[in-house]
């Protein structure tokens, strides 16, 4: 907890708090980290600032880095979304919010796939629309096109969605996000940030809900 108290020592900028994303550490479990390009991770991030938004929904949250930036910019709550287990790191992640702030963070582990985990999201929504959803999850091509096509619902109107490792050249044969990407692209108004076309992994997909 002692570098979550020197985060939180001060008000944090948006290039400061990117940067505590990308290098907060610590042990084992207790290691925070994304990774992602600081470019891209940049433009998104300024994009969903733009939104004012309220409720984030990630899909995909791991070492906690992206959660950490989603719970600055949140005003009322993240949801986060993860395969495994995150009770050990709950004390960590739940305070990740500035302390000035009133969003609350809220972990949901479990299988996104799942029906029942999709009622456990709209629970935790309540009505709600979500401005902004991280799909960073399931990489397999029907895997992040099921997170899409059941979670799309719960994001309000103008509101983004966002997928990660979109570029075509990536590390392993089962991130296949760039297939499903180039399906979807032309279907509806997209940006892409991706900070050398040359690049293996990465690349960031936005989305602007209609």
């Amino acid at each position: 907890m002692r570098r979550l108290r020197e985060y939180h020592s001060t008000r944090r900028s948006l290039d400061e708090v990117i940067d505590w994303a990308m290098h907060f550490g610590g042990k084992g479990l207790m290691k925070v980290q994304t990774l992602q390009i600081p470019w891209e991770i940049t433009q998104l991030a300024r994009a969903v600032q733009a939104l004012q938004p309220k409720v984030i929904v990630e899909i995909g949250t791991a070492r906690g880095g992206t959660l950490l930036l989603w719970s600055y910019l949140a005003s009322e709550e993240v949801i986060a979304c993860d395969l495994n287990d995150m009770s050990i790191q709950a004390p960590l992640f739940t305070r990740f919010p500035p302390p000035d702030s009133r969003c609350k963070v809220t972990l949901l582990s479990g299988n996104s796939h799942e029906t029942a985990f999709k009622r456990r999201v709209a629970t935790a929504l309540a009505g709600r629309k979500a401005d902004f959803l991280f799909i960073d999850g399931d990489h397999t091509v029907d895997g992040v096109a099921a997170d899409y096509e059941d979670y799309r619902e719960f994001v309000r109107p103008g509101g983004l969605i966002a997928f990660h490792d979109i570029v075509e050249k990536q590390p392993l044969p089962t991130n296949q996000v760039a297939q499903f990407w180039q399906r979807i692209k032309h279907e509806t108004e997209t940006t892409e940030f991706i900070h050398d076309p040359q690049q293996c992994g990465f690349g960031i997909g936005l989305i602007r809900v209609n």
